[in-house]
């Protein structure tokens, strides 16, 4: 990058809060108190974000005598599910791509649950009256490379021969460029059905109230600190006290799972977002963009980008950070040479936006697994369930996953239960220094095949015979 292209395009972060910009909302709510003292319950969720939520939501409405509560470290949506991209994804296998490598003789089962997933979650905003600004649009996953438009068909005409095109449609250069108006795109993949775009950190704050109203205990600022068997069921400890539960459902994602065993078979990945301030009525009409689809590039290192409910831009993805040792650590959520090339990238994309200024620029660590969709299980003979690695799509299939660890705790076989990918783990990360050194080969060769027609090299073609790989 030239040294006066970069002056010019860092200019427009002189003014970027580093801060998330769903988070940097007047209407935030008040964190509940913490718990102070004993309880006791029938079911104990740890988290407070969308998987947590969405169990004890769940739970209520499969049993609303059940005595649910939920225990946040901090505060409810303050993690991943306050500062994603909003985009609310059907798909439950991190795109059809993953789920038709890894599960074809289930594929349709998964789409067809994945899509009443969506559903219900549209339902839901409804009838709680989650103010979340949701916007079923569709997403469209773009070409910006000539060689991406080939794999962009190829695939597409994949999907129809397996007979999971369904609602999709493929675009030309030009059919791209009139939905949304770039001089990068050369094709485009839009699933009109499949995604919605909402606030995520409203959604969250949503979900915390509704769960108040049917009576779950939420206790904010309490971490759980240990978790352990007490008599029938389990105990939880907190810094003033303590829970006693029949069962327990833990949705801690990124942050260490009270079941150690399960803590090797997730990393850290630090991901990274600008917003725009809001687009004048020329800016807009220069981009299009009228039906306000979430749109993804194609290359490996991908960016995902989107409009918000006041016409600021989201632009976010590329750059995947994982910090030896795997900490989480608040040190690593602010990035400015990830900001600087993110500006970049956006000016390329966007050159008839050049003078627009972002807002907000922030960072923060998802949770990633070896086959980057979510991953259950039990423990305690049966008395905890987990979910956890989402890989940065558990926006929407969040849900899914607390409703498959209330299944898990009833102990009884569902349709969900008795999935491949429910059954089954991902493999784990070996320890240091093996973790760091092939995620970041693994991260080296991508870029490389960005940069060379997206040729993979052995290492990369290796990971996939292995079902293994990392992306951004």
């Amino acid at each position: 990058m030239a040294p006066s292209a970069m002056s010019r395009w860092t200019k427009s972060l002189s003014e970027a809060q580093p801060v998330p910009y769903w988070l940097d909302d007047p209407g935030r709510p008040r964190p509940e108190p913490a718990l102070t003292g004993a309880e006791t319950c029938d079911l104990l969720v740890v988290g407070g974000g969308y998987s947590g939520l969405w169990t004890a939501l769940n739970a209520k409405e499969r049993d609303p005598r059940r005595d649910v509560v939920l225990l946040e470290g901090r505060e409810a949506g303050w993690a991943a599910s306050g500062r994603n991209g909003g985009f609310c994804a059907a798909s439950l296998t991190h795109g059809l791509s993953n789920g038709l490598a890894r599960w074809p003789d289930e594929i349709h089962r998964l789409q067809e649950l994945g899509t009443r997933n969506l559903d219900e979650i549209e339902k839901a905003v409804a009838r709680y009256g989650l103010d979340c600004d949701f916007e079923r649009t569709g997403e469209i996953d773009v070409a910006t490379e000539a060689y991406q438009a080939g794999e962009l068909r190829a695939w597409y005409e994949e999907m129809e021969r397996a007979g999971l095109a369904d609602g999709v449609e493929f675009l030309d250069a030009e059919a791209v460029r009139e939905q949304v108006a770039s001089p990068t795109f050369q094709a485009g993949l839009h699933d009109r059905r499949g995604v919605a775009m909402l606030n995520p950190a409203r959604l969250a704050w949503g979900l915390k109230r509704a769960c108040l109203r049917l009576g779950v205990r939420v206790y904010e600022r309490t971490p759980a600190l240990s978790l352990k068997p007490y008599g029938a069921g389990m105990a939880v400890r907190t810094p003033y006290g303590s829970v006693r539960a029949r069962r327990v459902a833990l949705g801690t994602n990124v942050f260490p799972n009270l079941v150690r065993r399960v803590r090797a078979y997730t990393v850290p990945v630090y991901d990274y977002a600008l917003m725009t301030e809001p687009l004048t009525a020329g800016q807009l009409a220069s981009v299009g963009w009228k039906n306000r689809q979430g749109l993804g590039d194609s290359a490996n290192q991908f960016h995902y980008f989107r409009l918000s409910a006041d016409n600021r831009i989201l632009w976010g993805g590329y750059d995947a950070i994982y910090p030896y040792g795997g900490r989480v650590r608040s040190e690593y959520d602010d990035r400015p040479d990830t900001y600087a090339k993110l500006a970049g990238h956006f000016f390329t994309c966007f050159p008839q936006l050049e003078g627009l200024r972002f807002t907000h620029a922030w960072g923060g660590a998802i949770d990633t697994c070896s086959r980057f969709s979510a991953f259950f299980g039990t423990a305690h003979h049966g008395r905890v369930a987990y979910a956890a690695g989402y890989t940065g799509l558990g926006v929407g299939a969040t849900r899914f996953g607390a409703d498959v660890m209330l299944d898990l705790l009833a102990g009884r076989p569902t349709e969900r239960t008795s999935l491949e990918m429910v059954r089954t783990k991902p493999l784990p990360f070996p320890p240091e220094p093996f973790a760091w050194t092939g995620i970041a080969l693994t991260k080296w060769s991508l870029a490389r095949a960005d940069a060379h027609g997206g040729r993979r090299n052995l290492w990369l073609r290796t990971m996939d015979r292995m079902g293994l790989g990392f992306d951004s």
